[in-house]
């Protein structure tokens, strides 16, 4: 469906208009157009004229039109680009987060802080005022907000909080302090040095987000684990494992949370009795087995290494060669970290030896090689049965070892390395180049240690690697022919032949593949990857003294308060009292209407308590007016209130009635404030019902129908209700309608149709409300206003009121 051609005039001549107003109201029914699917583009040209209109308004709405036509419309479209870059300049949006920063909206708490992120993510100083406002909105904000907010505090708090891991101190969360101590005087100076106390906006941080590690959001629940493993004290870090541990039953999110599990492993003890949820399964992906199985490594200990190398010798023997391959180093490992087991890991892999899968065989001789370096001298019987095994072995890199292994201690196997050194020599040529330079090292050492058996063989390999086709070989040959083999020029390097190729070595360090990685902040692409990323943003130290905390500060506007002296009373606050009487609006008509007011009884001393019909209120018209009376029960004085003309005293049974205006701004929230006396305070809580923040509106049937038209889409809220044969009268109806909104009738030819007119108090917004007869005992209620959610709660309201009268 098209515009017609009538409407499109009359719309662009309001968008070309110079009132703001008609512009405003112009783009309001083109975007409710669109929302019933109608076409507008041809409308492009007039309303993207408007998109440097200073109103922010009407901004959004040309900004709505723009997102859904700029693609049909797309040279029209870069009209606007030049104002968009205005609008995006840096100094203008950062006045317009700070601005946002402000709002106490959960809906806009997210989004701002993404855009903080975006824009100016070092100024810190936006965030003081509003650290608290949004600790305590946290809870309530959408889930991908979470996530970004916690990030940021995470970052913040690590700029204005001291570090809770001081070593040297214990951990006072409370600063609870004997007030009887006898000996506080002389622990003072020792409790100054050593007692650390968290700042209460640390505390506000971390209690306020712990509610969300039970969140249904994944990324949610690290983003929490994150904040205490870089924020929190080391005995409160803990309290993250059961929620990392029951994600790890996602498979989406699987990696990610052991990652997250790995990092939070060097808090010992936080895992281990759910060391069962990190068993391999069978249907894990290669990845997840390599992560449980440096999660498992890590987690073992003289306790459960048994129950751990049980489980690793069911690995060994799985179909994936890399898993099982990984497995033989995560046995490598333990059997380096636990010392109570290093012969029982090292007799394990010699049995691997034998395994008829070349992977497992060469990875065994691998960590086994490792394993040797650690205590050489005990193993040469492991050594020999390795030189045994060398002919079945083809994989280069296990060969390769088994050689470097036989040359460097050559000495404890004198009779077996020559004989390895000659098998070797017969296959020079065909062998790998990795393999190839060990053969050349291991002739070299044997050179030196066993002249007379190898010098023939030595130099035989030296005239294979000469003319080897790879040049690292032939530079190899080369050095070590002047190395070892005595000449003129060489004489004096020589010397130190056997100290360069025969010193001793330092054992290696077996470590994991992701170790090293907590130098990046947790859950952020860099720690994933383990390289600092594009846009990373590093994670501040811990400051040596904690800046000023006042600055988190936020300047409380205390109400009104008017003080009774002398007066020591309870006061008690209830609902249930709902009397008629006349609201005055300005110069309005009075319409009689049921409202809920606040009852407040005062015992012994004073009585507040809701009064008959008031006199008109005309300290403005966008107040609503509630009557209290005040009766003193027993005498005594008050001080001159700051807003009531109140006596200076009143004798017992005396009473004064005074008014009270509050403008509600068209929100049915409550209006909280106190009733002070010196010694007591109370709160008092009004709340209007959605019908009083209206009063009557005069308008012909006509005019009625004309700004009914203006108000379609979504400013049209409707609903079909029953009605009672009885109750369908106009008498009836304008009763009801009466009853609960402070609306005007509006005249109607038609006997089925029922109007009535009404503007919102505070900022007078037109409310139109029609109730359509049908067959049937139905009826269509229909309300027409700019402020939606009023109209949804004043639909309840009238339908409530319509169906059950």
């Amino acid at each position: 469906p098209v515009v017609t051609q009538d409407g499109n005039e009359d719309l662009k001549e309001m968008l070309e208009s110079n009132k703001e107003s008609l512009k405003l109201e112009a783009m309001k029914r083109i975007v409710g157009l669109i929302s019933k699917g109608k076409n507008a583009s041809e409308l492009f040209p007039a309303v993207v004229k408007n998109v440097a209109s200073k109103n922010i308004e009407l901004k959004k709405l040309v900004y709505v039109y723009l997102v859904r036509y700029a693609e049909e419309q797309q040279d029209l479209a870069l009209l606007s680009i030049s104002t968009f870059q205005r609008a995006l300049k840096k100094e203008q949006l950062i006045e317009v987060i700070e601005k946002l920063l402000k709002d106490k909206s959960t809906l806009v708490a997210g989004s701002v802080v993404v855009a903080f992120e975006e824009v100016c993510p070092d100024r810190i100083d936006l965030i003081h005022k509003n650290f608290r406002k949004l600790c305590n909105l946290l809870v309530d904000v959408e889930e991908w907000g979470q996530v970004v907010i916690i990030n940021m505090l995470t970052r913040y708090a690590r700029t204005q909080f001291t570090s809770p891991w001081r070593e040297d101190a214990m951990f006072d969360e409370n600063n609870e302090k004997a007030f009887y101590d006898s000996d506080s005087e002389e622990k003072k100076g020792q409790a100054d040095v050593k007692t650390y106390i968290m700042d209460p906006d640390h505390r506000l941080l971390l209690r306020n987000t712990k509610p969300l590690l039970q969140s249904r959001n994944t990324a949610v629940v690290m983003a929490v684990a994150q904040l205490y493993w870089h924020l929190a004290p080391k005995h409160e870090v803990s309290i993250v494992t059961k929620s990392l541990v029951r994600l790890l039953r996602s498979h989406r999110y699987i990696v990610v949370a052991f990652k997250h599990c790995y990092n939070l492993l060097s808090k010992q003890g936080m895992f281990e009795p759910y060391m069962k949820s990190f068993y391999v399964r069978s249907t894990d992906s290669t990845h997840i087995k390599t992560l449980k199985l440096e999660i498992l490594t890590n987690l073992a200990n003289e306790a459960n290494i048994s129950t751990i190398l049980r489980e690793f010798q069911t690995y060994v023997k799985s179909q994936d060669k890399a898993f099982a391959a990984a497995t033989i180093q995560a046995i490598g490992r333990c059997a380096t970290n636990i010392s109570e087991v290093t012969d029982t890991c090292l007799n394990g892999l010699v049995l691997l030896l034998s395994n008829r899968d070349e992977s497992v065989v060469a990875e065994s001789v691998v960590v086994i090689k490792k394993l040797l370096q650690t205590q050489p001298n005990q193993h040469s019987d492991i050594i020999s049965h390795m030189a045994k095994l060398f002919d079945n072995i083809t994989v280069p890199m296990a060969r390769a070892s088994i050689l470097w292994l036989m040359g460097e201690y050559c000495e404890r196997v004198p009779k077996i390395a020559p004989d390895v050194l000659r098998k070797m020599a017969k296959t020079f040529t065909v062998e790998e180049d990795i393999v190839k330079l060990q053969t050349v090292n291991l002739a070299a050492k044997l050179f030196l240690t066993n002249s007379k058996q190898t010098k023939l063989l030595t130099q035989y390999i030296l005239n294979l690697g000469k003319y080897d086709q790879n040049y690292d070989i032939r530079d190899r040959t080369r050095f070590i022919r002047q190395l070892i083999v005595p000449s003129e020029k060489s004489s004096t390097l020589n010397k130190y032949a056997r100290r360069i190729l025969l010193a001793s070595k330092p054992a290696p360090v077996l470590e994991s593949a992701f170790k090293d990685r907590d130098r990046f902040q947790l859950g952020t692409l860099s720690h994933s990857l383990n390289i600092k990323t594009s846009g990373y943003q590093e994670l501040s130290e811990w400051p040596a003294v904690a800046p000023d905390p006042s600055v988190r500060n936020v300047e409380v506007i205390e109400p009104v308060k008017f003080l009774l002296k002398s007066a020591l009373f309870q006061l008690q606050v209830s609902f249930t009292e709902k009397p008629s009487y006349s609201c005055s609006f300005g110069n309005a008509t009075r319409v009689s209407c049921k409202t809920q007011v606040v009852k407040m009884l005062v015992c012994s001393t004073l009585l507040l308590r809701p009064t008959p019909p008031p006199p008109p209120l005309i300290c403005s018209p966008f107040t609503a007016s509630f009557p209290t009376l005040h009766t003193a029960l027993l005498s005594f004085t008050f001080s001159s209130p700051f807003i009531f003309p109140f006596s200076e005293r009143l004798e017992p049974r005396a009473s004064v009635t005074v008014s009270m205006g509050i403008d509600f701004s068209d929100s049915t929230q409550a209006a909280n404030f106190q009733l002070c006396t010196k010694e007591d305070q109370f709160s008092v809580s009004i709340q209007p019902a959605v019908g009083e923040l209206l009063m009557p509106s005069t308008m012909t049937e006509a005019d009625f129908c004309k700004e009914q038209k203006k108000l379609l889409g979504m400013n049209e809220t409707s609903a079909t209700i029953t009605m009672t044969t009885a109750n369908t009268s106009s008498q009836t109806i304008n009763k009801q309608v009466l009853s609960v909104a402070n609306v005007g009738v509006a005249p109607s030819s038609q006997n089925n149709f029922h109007r009535f007119a009404g503007r919102t108090v505070s900022s007078g917004a037109l409310v139109l409300v029609s109730l359509e007869l049908k067959e049937s005992s139905s009826a269509l209620l229909t309300i027409n206003t700019e402020k939606s959610i009023m109209a949804s709660m004043l639909l309840q309201d009238l339908k409530q009121a319509l169906t059950e009268a």
